[in-house]
């Protein structure tokens, strides 16, 4: 089983910055790739940015340019540094790892962390 433990969520006035972490935990695994969405009130979850495992990134056009993901792949973690922080960037963020326990594949999830940008 592979744990996944968010943090760095919190409350920040519009323009400025965060940065979530997500720290994947367990035994014996391999993640490939790394992923952080999000989820509004009364809306869907939505993919912000997503990481590979030779560090090729990609982004929703909303966040483009304001947000950065990165990964420690020796501490098993992934980071989302977010930056010029609008309202509606606010939402619960999840971060999502997928790879293999030995050759069994997963898709996990972590418990979410606030994000509200507000004044």
């Amino acid at each position: 089983q592979v744990q996944l433990v968010e943090s760095g969520g919190g409350l920040v006035q519009p323009g400025g910055s965060l940065r979530l972490s997500c720290a994947a935990s367990g035994r014996i695994f391999t993640i490939n790739g790394w992923g952080w969405y999000r989820q509004a009130p009364g809306k869907q979850r939505e993919l912000v940015a997503a990481i590979t495992s030779v560090g090729s990134a990609n982004y929703a056009d909303a966040v483009k340019g304001r947000f950065t993901i990165s990964r420690d792949n020796a501490k098993n973690t992934v980071y989302l540094q977010m930056s010029s922080l609008k309202p509606d960037d606010t939402a619960v963020y999840y971060c999502n790892a997928e790879g293999f326990i030995i050759y069994t594949p997963f898709n996990n999830w972590g418990q979410g962390t606030q994000v509200t940008v507000s004044s």
